[in-house]
């Protein structure tokens, strides 16, 4: 089989370490029982993971189960009332009129299931401390309901030996031995949300198993989904491999930040450095600054890694200071905005400010740990009228109980400041230069007169 090229940056080392990799065939090992597609997929949670995955699978022929205790969320996907991408959108449209194709609170009906696929969310609480309570919630009930045969794969992003403390360890006191009675293994989900260039059969995944039998298992099952399939050695690699991904992806993001205080200071465009530095074919891997961090994974999965190693007595200092800078700096951009205003001779108190764009990134209707809402926030505290603009979002709620809704005519209105945080695809955002004095520009990328940037 053809597999892709690794991304690393080491110097075109990484084609002398590729064969460590463990590339899984299916034609190598075909399923030894009755046709794994013969019984249904049960995919726990159905969320912004889970629904796209329970869709993944009955594309590719698969009966599927899928389970959430949420009933307004069971309801909202039967009326097609989602944040999807339009790929998933017409799937869904597919499987909502196929018998197979079920949605259910029941976790019994689990037992119908040859594989089940745990997506549940992993956030962290208001002290960033992991709250992993919804996994091992989903995990018992499947501990609960399971039955000789099947295959069990944890998706959500947690720390190193969860799938080992709350799956795999529960089935055995049951038991139903790994690797005999049972399967389990563990393969982090990789959906990114709004990207049409990411698109989940074209993303390579992981899987480690408790055993060899159950990584092999559990590949043949994930290979539904994508057609490059790697297996590491454990349950524990692969958890680890994935909170690796996303400390990547937080300390790139930390330090694109800041470098484009730097750049500012400097007098350069970020952008076109970041661009120009991208050429290099080997030793960088560029990200593009912005307002903040938001969504479920970045700013919250590191803090997975942090609390377990200061569980055991380690810490890791860099790791620290990235996310220190991605909470600071919504507050960053606050002060910015204060400075743009004061340098034409206004008060951020009393001004009338808009925010264009809530959501944490561009083409999603998602606002959680978006840095739009410690923004507005901070420009209410510092006495700014503050209004937002997002069509996807309707109404946010950015902190004290406080509801706001979506100003439904802003290019009506004359505004002091302008301040850019999410450019959604498709959408007109010509009128902001008619109708306000100055623009914040906090994505970097935003064509405007008038244009300053953090």
């Amino acid at each position: 089989m053809k597999h892709r090229q690794l991304t690393l940056a080491i110097n075109g080392r990484e084609r002398e370490l590729a064969g460590r990799l463990v590339a899984f065939d299916p034609a190598a090992r075909p399923y030894a029982g009755p046709g794994m597609r013969a019984a249904p997929v049960g995919v726990v949670g159905l969320g912004y993971v889970g629904l796209p995955t329970a869709l993944g699978f009955h594309s590719r022929g698969w009966p599927v189960i899928g389970l959430d205790n949420d009933p307004a969320r069971l309801r909202a996907i039967e009326a097609a009332e989602v944040d999807v991408a339009d790929a998933d959108r017409r799937r869904l449209a597919r499987a909502s009129a196929s018998p197979g194709f079920r949605l259910t609170t029941d976790p019994r009906v689990l037992r119908e299931a040859g594989a089940v696929v745990v997506c549940v969310p992993t956030p962290v609480d208001g002290e960033r401390t992991p709250d992993p309570s919804a996994l091992r919630e989903a995990c018992a009930t499947v501990v609960r309901h399971a039955v000789p045969g099947q295959v069990f794969i944890v998706t959500s992003t947690s720390y190193v030996g969860t799938t080992r403390e709350m799956l795999s360890e529960p089935l055995a006191r049951r038991g139903l031995r790994p690797g005999q009675d049972v399967y389990v293994a563990y393969s982090p989900e990789r959906i990114d949300p709004g990207n049409p260039d990411h698109v989940q059969r074209d993303t390579p995944r992981i899987v480690g198993g408790v055993t060899a039998e159950c990584a092999k298992r559990a590949a043949e099952v994930i290979s539904a989904l994508t057609d490059d399939v790697y297996l590491v050695s454990t349950p524990d690699a692969a958890e680890a491999a994935k909170l690796y991904e996303n400390v990547f992806r937080a300390v790139t993001l930390a330090l694109a930040n800041e470098f484009a205080d730097a750049c500012s200071t400097l007098g350069v465009d970020p952008i076109e450095v970041t661009l120009a530095a991208g050429t290099k074919p080997y030793g960088f891997l560029g990200v593009f600054p912005g307002p903040g961090v938001g969504g479920h994974c970045i700013p919250c999965d590191p803090y997975y890694l942090l609390w377990q190693l200061r569980q055991q007595g380690d810490f890791a200092p860099l790791i620290e200071e990235a996310m220190h800078g991605i909470r600071r700096r919504p507050q960053t951009v606050v002060e910015r905005a204060k400075q743009v205003l004061a340098d034409r001779g206004t008060d951020l108190a009393g001004s009338r400010v808009l925010v264009v764009g809530a959501s944490y990134k561009a083409g999603v209707a998602d606002v959680r740990e978006s840095s739009s809402l410690p923004i507005i926030a901070g420009l209410a505290e510092r006495g700014a009228r503050v209004s937002y603009y997002d069509p996807l979002l309707p109404r946010i709620e950015p902190g004290d109980g406080v509801t706001m809704t979506s100003v439904p005519e802003p290019w009506k209105t004359g505004w002091d400041l302008a301040l850019i945080h999410t450019a959604h695809p498709q959408i007109d955002y010509s009128w902001v230069a008619g109708c306000c004095a100055q623009v914040l520009d906090a994505t970097y990328r935003f064509d405007a007169p008038h244009r300053v940037v953090p």
